[in-house]
């Protein structure tokens, strides 16, 4: 049977790194789930077996997050992006408000558009961060927000952009929050009665690609437009408890075996201490060094996605490369920013971003001029 000794740092922005205590239970349980004589790639969804997966990961995933009795939880496919479109199909009626930022809000603004382009409704976009070129989140003194909006859209964590919104944003009550957190979900506590509708690609925190989590409230169930495919409509996904069609088994049961981790680690309130600690140690090592700089606010700095640059960008090749060798992988930052990135999710230890640290500062000491 393989071993785990020699696992490089997977600094990537997702697919992303998963605890090897989940890897190494998959593996133990991968042929023979259980004693049922099969692995849960092969289950039929409508199983006992899996049934029981499912209910099992939903229970765990409740407690994690306090998630209360009037929120159904879904386990969709589509990614975070089905649900740009998911969102308005199911909720825009009149008028929405939409915050830019970063550049998958930006996405998820644009997919709205569409939908109100066909008549579905208007979107507002509140207020943007791009002519910053995405380096802060607008003061909430520059947001215009719309009359009687029938929601409220906004990323909490840009893993692009590497800016984060902490905090609830300050919206009329009666508006239902819709928040885009697949980079920051259980990340940090949150009070989800706060909000209308969470929905997060799986691939960051909570297990391989291939599961949407969406979780929404149930008044906001029943509002989906005639023209609204099935398959992403809430009501009906949940009344078929997310199986509506085939469901991604096997992402499902690994989640649920993630969520059993975070469990066993302390739950996310000493998962969060662990982030706030990892970031402070790369971001301090950062902001102390002249070879390397981080260009976001530091009121909204992520402590998930952590974008920096060199001082000379002629030497972001040698970087990398050195950075593999070195077994930290997955560190060019996104097309679209340059740069680099470290990606340090849940399953990243903080040992894991100390080494990064050594590493970064041995790699500036050598190229000094």
């Amino acid at each position: 049977m393989p071993t785990f000794d020699h696992r490089v740092a997977n600094f990537c922005a997702g697919p992303a790194s998963m605890p090897n205590a989940v890897i190494e239970r998959a593996q133990a349980e991968l042929s023979n789930w259980h004693g049922s004589g099969m692995s849960v790639m092969e289950m039929s969804h409508r199983s006992g077996a899996f049934i029981e997966i499912a209910r099992h990961a939903e229970a765990s995933l409740r407690q994690l997050m306090g998630i209360p009795e009037n929120y159904r939880v879904l386990f969709l496919q589509g990614g975070g992006s089905m649900q740009f479109s998911a969102v308005p199909l199911n909720l825009l009626h009149g008028q929405a408000d939409y915050l830019d930022t970063g550049i998958w809000s930006a996405k998820a603004l644009k997919e709205a558009q569409r939908y109100a382009a066909a008549g579905l409704g208007n979107i507002n976009i509140v207020a943007s961060g791009k002519a910053n070129g995405y380096t802060r989140v607008p003061d909430r003194t520059e947001w215009q927000l719309s009359d009687n909006a029938s929601y409220f859209h906004y990323c909490p964590n840009e893993t692009i952009n590497g800016v984060a919104l902490y905090g609830v944003p300050d919206v009329p009550s009666d508006v239902p929050l819709v928040a885009d957190m697949s980079s920051c979900i259980l990340s940090e506590p949150i009070e989800v009665s706060r909000f209308g509708v969470i929905y997060a690609g799986a691939q960051k925190n909570i297990g391989p690609s291939g599961l949407t989590l969406v979780i929404v409230r149930e008044d906001l169930l029943g509002r989906a437009h005639a023209v609204c495919p099935s398959v992403v409509n809430y009501e009906q996904q949940a009344a078929n408890n997310s199986m509506l069609n085939t469901p991604p088994t096997f992402a499902w049961y690994l989640a649920g075996l993630v969520f059993d981790w975070l469990l066993e680690q302390g739950g996310v309130e000493v998962i969060y201490q662990q982030n706030l600690q990892k970031a402070r140690t790369l971001y301090d090592f950062i902001d102390s060094s002249d070879f390397y700089h981080n260009g976001v606010d530091k009121d909204n700095r992520s402590i998930m996605n952590i974008p920096f640059t060199l001082a000379d960008s002629e030497l972001d090749k040698a970087f990398l490369q050195a950075a593999d060798a070195a077994g930290f992988l997955n560190l060019k930052g996104h097309r679209t920013v340059g740069g680099m990135r470290a990606s340090i999710y849940n399953a990243i230890d903080l040992p894991t971003v100390q080494r990064l640290v050594e590493f970064m500062a041995r790699f500036a000491q050598q190229h000094s001029k």
